[in-house]
């Protein structure tokens, strides 16, 4: 498994990355963190797309967005050819995210999910592998 991850925030995400990022680092993880560096407000589209960049030029295997609701993050990123990111609100839906959608980007909304539960949400979808052998004709089909 591949422990290099990036993740990003805007303002209303902001406290939830730097939890995140610190407990994944607290599990081995090496953590880029793509910003926004403050609680300043910001634009979240900017963030969500250097961080989609990253990964389809195969800097990172997987990232991390989180602002207020994970669905803003998740649109933006989205745009970006190659990108999977998928918001993700308890451990079933980060389980199938993987699982069935190989999702690259897990979105999190640090006003929809406690850190607690962010950190379970997260070790569940970095641990779980995309079954290629049944989904990877859907995904196709996507692209």
């Amino acid at each position: 498994m591949n422990k290099k991850i990036i993740i990003g925030s805007d303002h209303a995400g902001f406290d939830l990355k730097n939890i995140l990022a610190e407990y994944l680092k607290n599990n081995g993880y090496e953590i880029t963190d793509a910003g926004t560096y403050t609680k300043e407000s910001c634009d979240y589209p900017l963030i969500a797309k250097e961080l989609a960049k990253e990964i389809t030029e195969g800097r990172y295997e997987k990232g991390i967005l989180i602002c207020g609701t994970g669905i803003g993050m998740s649109i933006a990123a989205n745009k970006v050819n190659g990108i999977r990111a998928a918001v993700v609100s308890d451990t079933c839906s980060a389980k199938f995210s993987r699982q069935h959608n190989n999702a690259n980007i897990l979105c999190l909304g640090s006003r929809i999910v406690g850190e607690e539960l962010a950190k379970d949400i997260t070790d569940i979808w970095l641990k779980t592998d995309f079954l290629a052998e049944r989904h990877s004709k859907r995904l196709s089909m996507i692209e």
